[in-house]
């Protein structure tokens, strides 16, 4: 049975499972920088995810079906995620960097096909098992090891995944505190690097501590502005998420409980929906072996 987000967002451990996470997307982002960079915003997040849930849902049949800019705008635009423009402009991004290419012989016809390039396949591949991975620190379970071993299960479980996530809006409008850097560039992978480093040990006033943040070290990193990056925090820490233990220095950085607390609970909706696609999808192939 798999878990709903209210059972995760109440379990005590799930802090730990996001922590892993972090930390595996953090290595995703060593591995392809660029490519990573795809998810470190939460419209970006949605515009990946739909797009290549577009093309593992192509019916040979259907020549309007797969992934191409006339749909991806249509199931976007239809959310409010992203205008038609900004839509564009991400398919644009994606050829031009040679993480989609054009389906062969598909070149000149209209309307014109997309498919993930094998560096996006591998990527995908190692988002969804990372998550797995998460899940099974909860209970112990094989999710990530049964993904590993049948591989074919992504055509049934990231559609899904994807699906759920851009239709639910308690996961597609994060809450306010953690909109305040999901909806900026590279601000996941913000995130992703504060929540990696938690001392979940030791914890005062409401705060868990991050320890030593260099702005200049963390913007370079993450190919991102560091006027950018320090006006992030400046209005995070005005919100009360953020705050230094060293003002007026300003290098050992702590996080709030409440966005903690906020954040694990939108995190909680994803997960619930990546663990729901999963045991649909073992379900599915497991009736098919019998």
């Amino acid at each position: 049975m798999a878990f709903t987000a209210e059972q995760l967002a109440g379990n005590c451990s799930f802090l730990m499972s996001i922590r892993f996470l972090a930390g595996q997307t953090r290595g995703m982002f060593d591995a392809g920088p660029r490519l990573a960079r795809l998810l470190a915003s939460h419209q970006r997040w949605l515009l990946t995810q739909t797009a290549y849930a577009l093309h593992l849902e192509h019916d040979p049949h259907d020549p309007t079906s797969g992934l191409t800019a006339v749909r991806l705008i249509g199931r976007i635009t239809a959310h409010k995620v992203a205008s038609r423009n900004t839509v564009l402009a991400f398919i644009e991004e994606l050829y031009t960097y040679r993480f989609i290419i054009h389906t062969p012989g598909d070149e000149r016809r209209r309307p014109r096909h997309f498919e993930p390039a094998a560096v996006s396949h591998q990527a995908m591949f190692a988002w969804i098992h990372a998550n797995l991975a998460s899940l099974d620190l909860l209970d112990g379970g094989d999710r990530a090891a049964f993904f590993q071993a049948n591989p074919s299960l992504m055509k049934l479980v990231q559609p899904r995944i994807a699906r759920h996530c851009l239709e639910d809006a308690g996961w597609r409008e994060p809450p306010e505190q953690v909109a305040l850097f999901l909806w900026t560039e590279a601000g996941g992978l913000v995130i992703d690097n504060f929540i990696s480093r938690l001392d979940m040990e030791n914890t005062e006033r409401g705060r868990f501590l991050v320890g030593r943040v260099e702005t200049r070290a963390l913007a370079a990193d993450f190919m991102m502005s560091r006027t950018h990056l320090q006006r992030l925090l400046a209005k995070a820490a005005q919100r009360g998420c953020v705050g230094w233990n060293d003002e007026p220095r300003k290098t050992r950085l702590w996080i709030s409980r409440d966005f903690v607390e906020e954040y694990c609970a939108w995190q909680a909706v994803k997960f619930a929906y990546v663990d729901e696609a999963f045991e649909w999808a073992k379900t599915r192939i497991e009736e098919i072996v019998v």
